[in-house]
């Protein structure tokens, strides 16, 4: 069995490459590619790239946009990378003209205030921003703290400075025992009654082989009481058939029932270099005494991606779910894959598996869909450079056609993307890439004429 440090970097593993060159903070970097090896015409454009400064580093989750067209993101700093001397901000980018300005609104200390965010921020129905942090919250956890979950908003008086910091209150920090720790890559959702929901990919159980790893995991929930909030665990991971290390966040269906994935457990033999399983697809169903787990798919030594599920699921229209894998599909270098509902159970395919080879390692992020049914999504490698790639598939003829937007070259246009895509109201899109000219990452807009 590997060491606890060992699995927690794997579980949240960073890929970047290290460069010597710093930059002072910038406000705007512009790198435009007009692309030529896809059927449709596209514009690349770095919009920031991330100096490692006050700006922060190492943008593993990807952005969202509010109303009027601003974008907010994190970066993860320089405990999940070579990028970025902090433990990561929150940040916001307004687009002004033909210019994009960066506002951080919030740095992390890495102390109780936490540290180290691995998802994106998500706004509230209050409007303010809420996410999670990886470490930091205390001293638990080996030291560097078990993680918190936070919340963001303005200031009460006005601003009157091109840079406006934003106050952060927590909500909650995890002591690694059964209520959880280090929440990673997941974003948090919000229930219609405010209550906040979420994984925590450590802390849990402690028996068996979750001793061994710092625990399995947990699905939990936040409720607002007597001004604070109360966490609630819905369900804590075996590391058995039920699955381990919930690394994706939870979406709810109509129904209020929640989905996910675990990167771990399921069926036990299944071959990886930790013997942990590889990985689950499970749904939480609410009855009168909590949450009963149902594992809707255990992935297996076959071509269903057996590189684990590393990020949570999405709903089609029809009430179908859609997830990626890093590594396994038919040619060993990742997957997209669908589970629809049939007769009381479900039915799992694989839709389509990346070309396997050197350095072609697949999604590490979630899918997006627009009102077409279209998916769009990054492969950390993998392209003509192996740096990875921004890619589109389309339904055709009960299959998909593969559409590759774009191929990073690891240098100033970014490269390793984690992030999942956006797209805005005229279908351009916006993610972020942890590499790139100062080893610290970039954001990125892919245009349409």
């Amino acid at each position: 069995m590997q060491s606890k440090k060992q699995f927690c970097n794997l579980i949240f593993r960073i890929i970047s490459r290290a460069t010597t060159a710093a930059l002072a903070m910038a406000t705007v970097f512009a790198l435009t590619f007009v692309l030529t090896h896809s059927a449709q015409a596209q514009t690349f454009k770095v919009i920031h790239n991330f100096s490692g400064g006050g700006d922060g580093g190492v943008p593993t989750a990807g952005v969202i946009m509010d109303e009027a067209g601003n974008l907010y993101g994190t970066t993860c700093g320089s405990l999940c990378g070579y990028g970025g001397g902090n433990s990561g901000n929150v940040f916001k980018l307004t687009h002004k003209n033909s210019a994009w300005i960066i506002n951080p609104l919030y740095t992390f200390s890495g102390g109780n205030d936490g540290g180290s965010p691995g998802a994106t921020v998500v706004f509230g129905p209050d409007g303010n921003l809420y996410g999670t942090t990886y470490y930091g919250g205390g001293d638990g956890c080996g030291g560097s703290g078990c993680g918190t979950v936070f919340q963001l908003k303005p200031y009460p008086t006005a601003c009157k400075t091109a840079i406006c910091g934003w106050q952060e209150t927590v909500l909650y920090r995890f002591t690694g025992g059964s209520d959880g720790a280090t929440p990673g890559r997941g974003d948090l959702i919000f229930d219609k009654a405010g209550n906040l929901y979420g994984t925590a990919q450590g802390g849990g159980n402690q028996a068996g082989v979750c001793s061994e790893i710092g625990g399995c995991g947990v699905v939990f929930e936040l409720t607002p009481s007597n001004g604070g909030w109360t966490e609630s665990v819905l369900y804590s991971f075996t590391g058995g058939s039920d699955g381990a290390a919930p690394p994706g966040g939870v979406i709810f269906n109509n129904i209020g029932n929640l989905y996910s994935t675990t990167t771990f457990g399921g069926n036990l033999d299944c071959v990886n270099s930790w013997g942990l399983g590889c990985g689950t697809v499970f749904e939480l169903t609410p009855s009168g005494q909590g949450w009963t787990e149902n594992v809707l798919y255990t992935f297996q030594n076959g071509n269903d991606g057996r590189g684990w599920p590393y990020v949570g699921l999405i709903f089609d229209n029809s009430g179908n779910l859609y997830g990626t894998t890093v590594n396994g599909g038919a040619n060993g270098g990742g997957s997209v894959f669908k589970l629809t509902p049939s007769n009381g159970g479900w039915t799992f395919a694989t839709s389509f598996s990346f070309p396997g080879g050197f350095d072609t390692a697949g999604p590490e992020a979630s899918l997006t869909m627009d009102a077409a049914g279209n998916l769009y999504g990054t492969t950390i490698g993998g392209g003509y450079s192996t740096n990875g790639t921004v890619f589109k598939l389309t339904a055709s003829g009960g299959g998909w056609t593969y559409t590759d937007f774009y191929d990073f070259s690891g240098e100033y246009d970014g490269g390793s993307p984690q992030s999942n895509v956006i797209l805005d109201a005229n279908g351009n899109l916006y993610g972020t890439a942890v590499d790139g000219q100062n080893g610290s990452g970039v954001v990125w807009e892919i245009t349409f004429p």
